[in-house]
């Protein structure tokens, strides 16, 4: 089967998609990558084919204060010239990243079949759960319901919005104003981050974290015989500023850790830090670290926590905006994680004190990094999907 994947450029949507392209790689099916220039080579290296995904730069047309409109009537210009790139590698079937929502317009107006790649868990709209986004775990009793019904009522009008965004996006394309949809909803997370609903779409499929590491580089952890802990910032451009200065800062071995620990800063680029003796800074594969941690500390991306619960690993999450927040709460609520906000020297030592102090954050991350088994295989689920055998 011939898959050309759609996905921006953003680590924590061109990594899934790269991790996805791989996946298909193994099965013996003919993937394609189309994502920004920045991450083309690394999936070269790989053995993954990847093009450039042409207009991810806004022009003047484009309004990003609406979200609406960045993400559909954007999609909507991007289709146009993509299509042409994605009919030229004659692919069976179509994944659109749930942001990069191009890929699926360009693929029905080239009469494709389309998968949709949500790197997250289910983020739509449903009659039993507050509104994605809120943090709210879903309420009990008349008073919780009521107030589930009014936060729904009042979310709904952005949602109604963008519907008819899209609609109004398709026909300035040519396309039908009704959206047929995709043909399944590839859900890479775990189970224990989706929350119940009552109305779980029939197409959705929960098939497990996708994850990549950019690097081969394992970074070497200071000498020490005392926990390690992990700051992985954020890497979206809405993520809390300033974490790891501040644990530098902050995180001082015999003071605010226990004497011997460690601290690894993690990250993709950022600006040169003064790392003490008992730290280090840069870029390693973070599937290594957290092997070796005893905690993480991080913005609440899914990528990361997904790499954490996978390992076990206890969090604590400093969420920016984006669905962090949402992420976050439901780490606290299942066990895992502290949440801080604000974000103080005093605030992330108590956070970081209560979770190495607690064997139950742990045995929580175990316990839900377990559920991995219970997943589907995506390229199974696109194989199905198309009556193409598995």
């Amino acid at each position: 089967m011939r898959v050309a994947v759609v996905a921006g450029p953003d680590p924590g949507h061109a990594f899934p998609a790269i991790a996805l392209c791989l996946r298909f790689l193994a099965a013996g099916d003919h993937p394609t990558l189309l994502t920004g220039t920045k991450w083309l080579d690394t999936a070269r290296r790989e053995g993954v084919d990847a093009v450039e995904l042409l207009g991810l730069d806004p022009t003047a047309a484009d309004d990003d204060t609406d979200a609406g409109a960045k993400i559909h009537h954007r999609a909507a210009r991007m289709a146009v010239l993509n299509k042409d790139p994605i009919a030229a590698l004659a692919p069976d079937l179509v994944i659109s990243d749930s942001i990069t929502t191009c890929g699926g317009l360009a693929a029905d107006l080239l009469g494709l079949p389309w998968a949709e790649l949500n790197t997250h868990p289910l983020y739509h709209p449903s009659k039993g759960l507050p509104p994605i986004g809120s943090g709210l775990a879903p309420g009990t009793g008349l008073c919780g319901r009521l107030r589930d019904a009014v936060l729904r009522a009042l979310s709904a009008r952005s949602w109604r919005a963008g519907l008819r965004q899209r609609s109004e996006a398709r026909v300035g394309i040519g396309l039908p104003a009704a959206d047929p949809g995709p043909v399944c909803r590839l859900i890479a997370t775990l189970p224990a981050l989706e929350v119940p609903r009552p109305d779980w779409p029939a197409d959705a499929v929960v098939v497990g974290p996708l994850h990549f590491e950019p690097t081969t580089h394992v970074l070497r952890l200071p000498a020490g015989d005392g926990p390690v802990v992990v700051v992985a910032p954020s890497t979206a451009t809405t993520g809390a500023v300033g974490l790891a200065e501040l644990a530098l800062a902050t995180l001082v071995p015999g003071e605010v850790l226990p004497e011997g620990a460690r601290v690894v800063v993690s990250r993709l680029e950022g600006p040169d830090a003064e790392v003490p003796p008992w730290a280090v800074v840069g870029l390693g594969r973070q599937d290594e670290l957290l092997a070796k941690a005893d905690l993480l500390i991080c913005g609440g991306g899914h990528g990361t926590v997904a790499k954490s619960l996978l390992a076990g690993v206890p969090m604590v999450v400093v969420p920016g905006g984006g669905d962090q927040w949402e992420i976050a709460n439901r780490l606290v609520r299942q066990g895992s994680a502290q949440l801080v906000r604000p974000l103080t020297g005093s605030t992330l030592t108590a956070a970081v004190q209560e979770v190495l102090g607690s064997p139950g954050y742990r045995e929580a991350a175990r316990l839900a990094g377990a559920g991995v088994a219970d997943v589907a295989d995506p390229v199974r689920v696109c194989h199905a999907a198309l009556g193409a055998p598995a």
